[in-house]
């Protein structure tokens, strides 16, 4: 079974998410046969690569609220993080652009490394409060994820596995991904936002089960989004 995850590195759901799925794989007896795939999506394409506002402005200014309220946000996606055992320290987060961390990734699967690679920047930025829109970062964080730092920096240095990047978002264009994390799996179901570990192990349960099917099936969605995220979920 395949299962594939639409995140950004900047999204504080992804992460949550990430460790609710995995909470939920680790209950499923068939996880030896689950094929977890990373996908591309970018929650600010246009983001610089070194910005000048820190979180807590970014955040107003997005959703149009005051820094208060702002600041009020982030301690609950603090808190639903805790939960999960990750301590966000939303301080020393720097808001970047993570194109490059995405090529990176991609790169990454070439070598058998995504999923290492994967965690080791989700990690750099939510707890350690690394930028990793530098160069310099991701090729020392590649490193300590397995993988070849001479390498990484060629990579980096070029415009490699853009297209895969745009491959990735492309299609979630096209099956109407509008805010990460997002899960698909067996190509069939689909679910939106850091859900509960049970609604992730009913889905791997219901997937392994079912041999035919078509559509995409939206499994415990929250279809009243709103827009401070409360639903679990990074909307664009």
């Amino acid at each position: 079974m395949k299962v594939h995850i639409w995140s950004d590195y900047v999204c504080p759901f992804c992460y949550i998410g990430k460790r609710k799925f995995e909470q939920a794989l680790d209950r499923f007896k068939h996880s030896d046969q689950v094929e977890v795939i990373y996908k591309s999506f970018e929650l600010d394409p246009n983001a610089p690569m070194d910005a000048v506002k820190d979180m807590y402005e970014t955040l107003a200014e997005k959703y149009q609220m005051s820094l208060d309220k702002a600041k009020e946000m982030t301690r609950g996606v603090a808190a639903q993080a805790k939960e999960v055992g990750l301590d966000y320290d939303f301080d020393k987060m720097k808001r970047t652009n993570t194109r490059d961390a995405h090529r990176l990734t991609h790169y990454a699967s070439t070598q058998g490394k995504m999923q290492e690679l994967t965690e080791r920047l989700l990690k750099a930025y939510f707890l350690e409060g690394k930028h990793i829109g530098s160069h310099d970062t991701l090729a020392q964080l590649a490193e300590e994820a397995g993988l070849n730092k001479d390498e990484a920096v060629r990579v980096l240095s070029s415009r490699e596995h853009n297209d895969q990047v745009e491959k990735d978002i492309n299609e979630a264009s096209k099956i109407g991904v509008t805010g990460v994390p997002f899960f698909v799996f067996g190509g069939k179901y689909a679910v939106s936002g850091a859900q509960s570990p049970d609604v992730f192990l009913e889905v791997l349960e219901k997937v392994w089960e079912e041999e035919n099917g078509s559509g995409l099936i939206h499994v415990g969605e929250n279809n009243e989004k709103d827009k401070d995220c409360s639903d679990g979920s990074c909307s664009i």
